[in-house]
């Protein structure tokens, strides 16, 4: 369960957010918080456990996905345009398809589905 703290921090923007990060080195758990709708554009999320969230409507455009959990994370109408998704993973990602995955960095490299694999080979 996520951390309300967390959560209110990513409320207060990437500025708060991104600077709350790099002074710490620990794995946030965002899983099944409810972000629906927030601009979380630039955010970094890297590392961050999403499995479950309500994403939502939510903007996560140039956001730092990283190696963060995606598994289960609602993304129906998600901006993910320029975000990096190097290693992420993605497997059973709810609602997310092609269109939105090609506009993104490094998908190629996200652990995927195979309704996801877009045209690309899936990692192993």
């Amino acid at each position: 369960m996520p951390k309300d703290e967390h959560v209110i921090l990513l409320r207060r923007g990437a500025g708060a957010w991104n600077s709350w990060r790099a002074e710490r080195d620990e794995r946030p758990d965002l899983s099944k918080a409810g972000l629906r709708g927030l601009d979380l554009s630039g955010c970094d999320l890297s590392r961050v456990d999403l499995r479950g969230a309500d994403l939502r409507g939510t903007s996560l455009s140039q956001a730092n996905l990283s190696g963060s959990i995606l598994e289960a994370a609602k993304l129906f109408n998600a901006v993910l345009d320029g975000a990096d998704l190097a290693g992420a993973f993605l497997a059973g990602a709810q609602f997310l398809n092609c269109a939105q995955l090609v506009v993104t960095r490094n998908w190629q490299s996200a652990f995927r589905d195979e309704a996801l694999a877009c045209g690309a080979s899936l990692p192993n």
